[in-house]
């Protein structure tokens, strides 16, 4: 083994084609990792692997799927090379998203669907599979980007917040079962952060989007990739379980301190 073959370490970030997981891939690219991005919109796939390997000198590798479909995540993993996987020390499972804000019996059951098998089983299907690949390295670090919804539940809110919360409650049962592993777990959850979160769950509508930080000064994706940053690089005896960011404006779902409007 050279020099270089023992400093080589690698991350998989999913939902990695816009805000928070674009962010946090161009990050960890600073960092010196070789980047493993995940996600459905091959062209941002591929904008994203160019700009990570021309701005860090780093390697990129593009898994393009659909983490809903449990064949295809399965499928796209055996593609990832086993030299990627032997170095593989970070994961960020940042695929996840919001439909639709209705009171509970006005909701649409295909969103529910939509959002349990992403944020739920996606974020299950992902990680089984590289903790089973971090279990045979004998180290690794596994994050969730979780939600402040998966400690508050509000309006509108309902299924998306029921599967914040049991990301909240997976994250934990990782941290005891891959514990004698060596494999650190960890969970982030923001608040506010403007990105196309509020255009995904109010489905385009811009207006209804843009209002949900009007008057706030939110979270970036640059911040929670900055968060991330932060984790990632404590020492190996140091383990950050979870982290609740919010915007300064914001104490949580119910209470956000606008400014007044001209």
């Amino acid at each position: 083994m050279n020099k270089r073959s023992q400093h080589i370490k690698t991350a998989l970030v999913t939902g990695a084609t816009s805000g928070i997981g674009r962010a946090t891939a161009l990050m960890l690219g600073r960092l010196g990792y070789n980047v493993a991005i995940t996600g459905r919109r091959l062209p941002l796939l591929q904008d994203l692997c160019r700009e990570i390997e021309q701005t860090s000198g780093v390697e990129s590798y593009i898994l393009c799927f659909d983490i809903r479909d449990k064949h295809e995540v399965f499928d796209s993993y055996d593609m990832l090379p086993d030299s990627w996987k032997k170095h593989l020390k970070v994961c960020i499972n940042n695929a996840g998203l919001a439909l639709g804000a209705d009171s509970f019996e006005n909701c649409d059951d295909n969103d529910w669907d939509t959002m349990i098998d992403t944020n739920i089983k996606g974020l299950l299907y992902i990680s089984q599979l590289v903790a089973n690949t971090m279990k045979e390295n004998g180290f690794g670090h596994i994050i969730n980007i979780s939600s402040v919804a998966g400690r508050h539940v509000y309006y509108g809110g309902n299924v998306y917040c029921a599967t914040k919360h049991a990301v909240d409650a997976i994250t934990q049962s990782m941290r005891i079962d891959l514990l004698k592993y060596g494999i650190k777990v960890s969970s982030i959850a923001p608040g506010m952060v403007n990105t196309e979160f509020s255009l995904v769950r109010y489905k385009g509508d811009k207006n209804k989007a843009d209002n949900v930080y009007k008057g706030v000064k939110p979270l970036s994706a640059q911040d929670i990739a900055s968060t991330v940053e932060f984790i990632v690089t404590r020492p190996p005896h140091v383990c950050v379980n979870d982290i609740l960011i919010m915007p300064a404006q914001q104490a949580n779902p119910y209470y956000v301190n606008r400014d007044d409007e001209e």
